[in-house]
């Protein structure tokens, strides 16, 4: 069974127009087209093409991702080189995700601030506050940020002697 540019994008969640742009990249080549030089994917396509989108959201460029589907149209001799590119984009969405985590906690522990704050009418009602009056998810928070202010601190103060 084949199916249409229309019919893929709508499968894989992705725009017509991102799929056609593959197609402008090269990096869809492998798709047949038909008597019309429309493409027709068939169901082995999906999955290279669900890898392409896949590396894409991961935050390669279309470069990155052309080079490494040229390496796989290369053979198993390309093995070593794949896997150092999966990994060094892996490492890259690992460090991603550690500061977006960071940022959400701050944003989690700015909100159960401003929260108290409101019902108290002020923000100084955190001023006198112990972390053993904070719940336990917004301390270990509170006591992150002030880890990490401290050793900014001490790093500032050891470079600027």
């Amino acid at each position: 069974m084949y199916y249409t540019v229309s019919e893929v994008a709508k499968r894989l969640n992705l725009s017509p127009h991102t799929i056609r742009f593959y197609g402008k990249e090269g990096l869809i080549d492998f798709v047949e087209r038909d008597q019309n030089g429309n493409r027709i994917f068939k169901e082995s396509d999906f999955e290279r093409l669900f890898i392409i989108a896949s590396l894409k959201r991961a935050g390669m460029t279309i470069k990155q991702i052309r080079d490494f589907t040229v390496l796989c149209d290369k053979g198993d001799s390309t093995i070593p080189e794949r896997l150092k590119i999966i990994m060094d984009q892996r490492i890259s969405i690992e460090e991603q995700i550690t500061e977006l985590q960071d940022a959400l906690d701050v944003l989690k522990y700015k909100s159960w601030l401003y929260e108290v704050a409101q019902e108290a009418g002020t923000t100084a009602v955190h001023d006198n506050m112990s972390l053993e009056d904070m719940p336990p998810h917004i301390r270990k928070i509170k006591e992150r940020i002030k880890r990490l202010t401290h050793d900014m601190e001490a790093r500032y103060k050891s470079t600027s002697k």
